[in-house]
């Protein structure tokens, strides 16, 4: 009897290592139940990401808060801020790599920068990715509460903020928490 609970045991074993390897970073999807969507929203993480609107340097007309298909990163720059300078290729890679399943806004409080050096700013590190112009500040100052260049606001596909980034995040930790981000 014994020698049949130990064959058992190695051989449930083996099964769920095997289920393990073949489901990878699935298998937590698994055992992990959804988070409750929050109801409140608000410039914080775990709340639902406040809604804006603001006009692209493309003309277009973007807005950030609800649901979206996208994860999305909202950074909020100005030229003349060294850390913007140094994280703005790193922005660029990272919305070059992930088409399919991120979307970087880029969004220059002009309220303490100048349109024609933002503009500057975009063409010399080639941005691809929306950029907007907050003239007044209101989207950074009012609706997200923002004081320090650059910040980055990092949301869901849910539309709920799973964080906030103040100062030039290390690019490698950057790309780990968009990746688990995407994944989630």
């Amino acid at each position: 009897m014994k020698r049949n609970m130990i064959i058992l045991a190695v051989i449930l074993f083996a099964a769920a290592a095997v289920i393990y390897n073949q489901a990878g970073d699935k298998i937590e999807a698994v055992f992990k139940a959804e988070e409750p969507m929050p109801t409140e929203t608000g410039p914080k993480a775990g709340l639902l990401a406040p809604s804006f609107s603001l006009k692209g340097l493309d003309g277009n007309a973007y807005s950030g808060g609800g649901q979206r298909d996208k994860v999305l990163i909202i950074n909020y720059w100005a030229s003349w801020c060294d850390p913007c300078k140094k994280e703005a290729p790193e922005l660029a890679k990272l919305a070059a790599a992930y088409p399919e399943d991120l979307e970087v806004y880029g969004i220059n409080v002009t309220k303490y920068d100048n349109e024609k050096k933002a503009k500057e700013f975009v063409k010399e590190y080639g941005l691809q990715y929306p950029i907007m112009l907050d003239r007044e500040g209101k989207v950074f100052e009012e609706i997200y509460k923002g004081k320090v260049f650059p910040t980055n606001v990092l949301i869901d596909r849910r539309g709920v903020i799973k964080e906030i980034i103040l100062g030039a995040p290390d690019p490698a930790e950057l790309e780990k928490k968009i990746k688990k981000l995407i994944r989630s």
